[in-house]
């Protein structure tokens, strides 16, 4: 049966939230107008675990300001499926974490986005850092444990050196990164993306960092939009196991994404306007996933329908059968149509040889709503044609701060591109 495809879901319980993140997909911080009721939501449930879902994530806006949110944890854990979190971590007492353990929350990921400036300062709220790692110091006391994620952009990524080096201290387990889009409140903060060229930079930081990472017992976690086919992919992805490579979008085969309203997507990233599948107050779980195109468009993979979408410099790219454009939100968030990644490190090399930069510059504005997204423009220069004027933000090597421990460990050292 195809709907035993899928075994695991990010489930986003309300959109309520206590910050308010400058680079935010959804737009988190009023609850959705019809969240589903706890009836609803304990037979959502049942359904994922009839469906096949091995693991379910909550997340929110922030999980824990629904009431009924550790009753949900524990049906999810009761029917046998894993119940994991994703927290901004600000207002998680001692005791609530205890509560967590006890409702069967096995593992928390808790969202570190800079040192404490720059976190407070996307976060939307002074004192959030502080409260992140406190919520992290409770988690290690009761025995949850935890790891962390961070976005990438032009204000974190100049940290990621000491981002690092906080987070481990901290106990964090694993590391999950990825980069930020213009979703949500991202896509009106477009200053803050990177510049595709300026991922020639931003990759040889990140495998340096891995290294030392992997070596100290930090998993790394690379999301879906890093990577593709670069000289550091299998490091970043697995540690160097040579099978351990992107190959193609997960959307609706292996994942789904729920929305508070009872929204179903094939990834919880993904445009709610243009990958719905249906509703679970309408149809069931199992006739969503089975049958709705907006969860299968990936079934193709590995036919030549599967490369039909692929459009610009992915249709030509020798990786394209595989690869099949990278990361469909990515892309869909950019140009308003999957197909065609500028956040990919092999595509920003290959441009690079031929002498030509890349650059996105936004043309329509989003329109205000959870999960929506504008249009940008893709720019090709000449590589060594002269840096935009008034752009404080541009990322280069020289920018990038690495603490003492860093320069004095030659063994970790990959050559850092200008």
């Amino acid at each position: 049966m195809t709907y035993r495809r899928t075994s695991y879901a990010v489930w986003e319980i309300t959109l309520k939230c206590n910050l308010a993140c400058s680079h935010c997909g959804s737009r988190a911080g009023q609850a959705r107008s019809k969240e589903l009721s706890t009836e609803g939501a304990f037979d959502l449930v049942r359904q994922m675990a009839e469906v096949g879902i091995k693991e379910v994530t909550l997340i929110g806006g922030e999980a824990f300001l629904r009431p009924d949110w550790l009753q949900i944890a524990e049906a999810i854990a009761q029917a046998g499926m894993l119940c994991t979190m994703t927290t901004g971590g600000y207002g998680i007492s001692l005791e609530t974490a205890r509560r967590m353990k006890a409702a069967g929350i096995a593992t928390v990921s808790v969202s570190v986005d800079g040192l404490e400036a720059t976190h407070d300062r996307l976060r939307g709220k002074k004192g959030s850092w502080k409260h992140c790692f406190r919520t992290m110091s409770n988690f290690q006391e009761v025995g949850i444990r935890f790891g962390c994620n961070t976005q990438i952009n032009r204000l974190s990524a100049p940290e990621f050196p000491l981002i690092y080096e906080h987070i481990r201290d901290a106990g964090a387990s694993a590391w999950q990164i990825q980069l930020t889009v213009p979703m949500g409140n991202a896509a009106d903060n477009a200053d803050i993306l990177l510049q595709p060229y300026e991922l020639l930079v931003l990759y040889p930081m990140l495998a340096r960092i891995a290294r030392r990472a992997w070596r100290e017992g930090v998993q790394i976690q690379p999301g879906n939009n890093i990577g593709y086919y670069g000289p550091y992919e299998r490091f970043l992805r697995g540690g160097g196991d040579e099978w351990t490579f992107w190959q193609g979008c997960s959307a609706g085969l292996s994942t789904l994404g729920i929305e508070a309203d009872g929204a179903i997507k094939g990834c919880p990233s993904l445009p709610t306007s243009a990958y719905t599948g249906g509703n679970i107050r309408d149809y069931s779980l199992r006739e969503i996933v089975e049958g709705t195109q907006e969860l299968r468009f990936n079934l193709g993979a590995g036919t030549p329908q599967g490369t039909a979408h692929l459009w610009g410099f992915c249709k030509t790219c020798e990786f394209a059968e595989l690869c099949r454009g990278g990361c469909t939100w990515t892309a869909h968030v950019f140009f308003n149509r999957r197909g065609n990644n500028p956040y990919c490190h092999h595509r920003a090399l290959v441009q690079a040889e031929r002498g030509i930069r890349e650059r996105v510059s936004p043309e329509v504005r989003a329109l205000g709503l959870p999960f929506d997204n504008g249009e940008f423009a893709l720019i090709e220069e000449p590589l060594d044609a002269p840096w935009l004027e008034n752009d404080p933000l541009h990322f280069t090597a020289e920018r990038i701060q690495w603490s003492d421990s860093w320069k004095d460990d030659p063994e970790f050292f990959y050559p850092l591109a200008k």
